[in-house]
């Protein structure tokens, strides 16, 4: 697992853990029962405070994508395994869309006011 981040990016460098992980989740590089490594690892790796690392695995908690538990640390949740299968339709709505001309900007907005 690589996580990748931004140091001069406005957005907060948990959010940006939090992001890489989603990624590896979705390009199915990571699925239910992987471990990740634990929070001082990873914060060692990229050179930020371990709870910055620990409020990107708390986020990944609330979104149902991670699993924490004292003695086993985060597992990505099992019910992470239809985001591969979601993650394909997207592109497919994504390549859909751009051949009938609507811009991403036009998409993501469609997207947003049909979940509202």
């Amino acid at each position: 697992m690589l996580i990748r981040i931004d140091a001069n990016a406005t957005r907060p460098i948990y959010d940006q853990v939090a992001s890489s992980v989603r990624a590896d989740i979705v390009a199915g590089r990571l699925g239910p029962g992987d471990r990740l490594p634990p929070a001082r690892e990873v914060a060692d790796a990229i050179e930020v405070n371990v709870h910055t690392v620990l409020r990107a695995y708390q986020q990944l908690r609330d979104e149902g994508l991670l699993d924490l538990r004292r003695g086993r640390g985060a597992v990505i949740s099992a019910s992470v395994a239809p985001l591969a299968e979601l993650a394909q339709d997207i592109r497919d709505l994504v390549a859909r869309a751009a051949a009938l001309g609507v811009s991403p900007a036009a998409l993501a907005a469609l997207v947003k006011e049909t979940t509202e």
